[in-house]
């Protein structure tokens, strides 16, 4: 399994956040829990082992490159077994991070992780997001709706003016996207050149 180390000083440069040494551990920790513990609970599928970093944790923190610097409450939808939820709880302690799902196994997990590692910035749910309360700066999906339907909960589960992020594709090619509904506006960005196999495309939802 490829480890990450101090190039972690690279990936700092990129999201512009600092990451001290007990933050660059807590990565490296939750990599080699996930490609451990997770995939032998069927958490994560074995095939996922030789790519957890790229396509896992550095996946995950590429959500931060649209956070707006003043967030400090995120929803993350579908967060599974913590992803994009725990790295980005791990690079910006300052952020209360709810994150749901509708899978016991997943969340079960997830809270499993969040004990080892000792992160309290995290809270996990286990329901549809419908049935979460609040409303929060920043939603994130990864992989876990349509993009219509990822608009619709960023308007309803966002304060005024909050944003959702998409993680749409990690192809070369510039993905498709709908046309934004009333409410919201979209924003492609290709994130992550030099520190990312290949692109991270963020679609940034805006509420207006």
């Amino acid at each position: 399994m490829k480890r990450s180390d101090d190039g972690f000083e690279r990936v700092a440069r990129w999201l512009e956040i600092p990451l001290d040494p007990h933050q660059r551990a807590l990565l490296v920790q939750y990599q080699g829990w996930l490609g451990t513990e997770a995939v032998d609970a069927g958490g994560i599928g074995p095939h996922e082992v030789d790519r957890l970093l790229d396509r896992h944790i550095l996946d995950s923190l590429a959500y931060l490159k649209g956070c707006p610097v003043e967030a400090t409450t995120l929803l993350d939808v579908g967060g599974g077994v913590g992803l994009p939820s725990i790295p980005i709880a791990i690079a910006l302690p300052r952020l209360e991070v709810t994150m749901v799902d509708r899978s016991e196994k997943r969340t079960r997990l997830a809270r499993r992780a969040l004990r080892i590692l000792g992160l309290t910035n995290v809270t996990v749910a286990t329901s549809d997001v419908d049935a979460v309360s609040g409303r929060f700066d920043v939603v994130t999906f990864r992989a876990s709706l349509r993009i219509e339907d990822a608009a619709r909960v960023t308007v309803d589960r966002t304060e005024p003016n909050g944003v959702g992020l998409f993680g749409v594709s990690r192809r070369p090619e510039t993905p498709t996207v709908p046309k934004a509904p009333a409410g919201v506006t979209f924003s492609l960005t290709s994130e992550g050149h030099g520190v990312l196999d290949s692109p991270f495309w963020l679609l940034r939802m805006q509420c207006t």
